[in-house]
């Protein structure tokens, strides 16, 4: 047996001239899925009438939280979700602004009427009120909940400047 400097085996001439004719064999091809469409389902919408509006009011930033009775979140927003930067966070415009954001978020919901719970001593805390009475919310009672300790930590020390 002479082998050819080429190692491919060579085919009799029927099978070479058969294969030369006709065209390559088609290889199965995948059927191509469509994309998968779930179907999703409309998200039911609870009706909430009264809620709790919680305001969380410090030096740096000012978050108010609507909830409802049970205590679920319905709608949160915050100044620095809203786009204000450093010390705007904490002024009363950014905490207008933060309700008006908030109450809009609730109104699928059909909030009226909610009870507010303030904490915290930042400057949004009253702003925060009047926004949501001005947005359309009837407030029904205001509390104070910031914590206050009973002589807890000790305080840090005095800057020498």
């Amino acid at each position: 047996m002479i082998t050819t400097p080429s190692s491919e085996p060579t085919l009799p001439t029927e099978l070479a001239s058969s294969a030369a004719d006709s065209p390559p064999a088609e290889q199965p091809t995948p059927e191509k899925k469509s994309p998968m469409v779930r179907s999703r389902r409309r998200k039911v919408i609870r009706q909430v009438r009264t809620g709790h509006a919680h305001v969380q009011a410090t030096y740096n930033n000012t978050i108010v939280t609507l909830s409802d009775l049970q205590g679920n979140v319905l709608a949160w927003s915050s100044a620095g979700r809203m786009g204000f930067r450093g010390p705007k966070k904490s002024t009363p415009y950014a905490a207008g602004v933060i309700v008006r954001d908030v109450v809009e978020k609730v109104k699928p919901y059909g909030l009226s009427e909610v009870s507010v719970f303030v904490r915290g001593v930042g400057s949004g805390r009253e702003a925060a009120i009047r926004a949501l009475h001005a947005n359309g919310l009837q407030v029904l009672s205001i509390r104070d909940v910031t914590p206050i300790p009973h002589n807890g930590c000790r305080p840090p020390r005095p800057r020498r400047v």
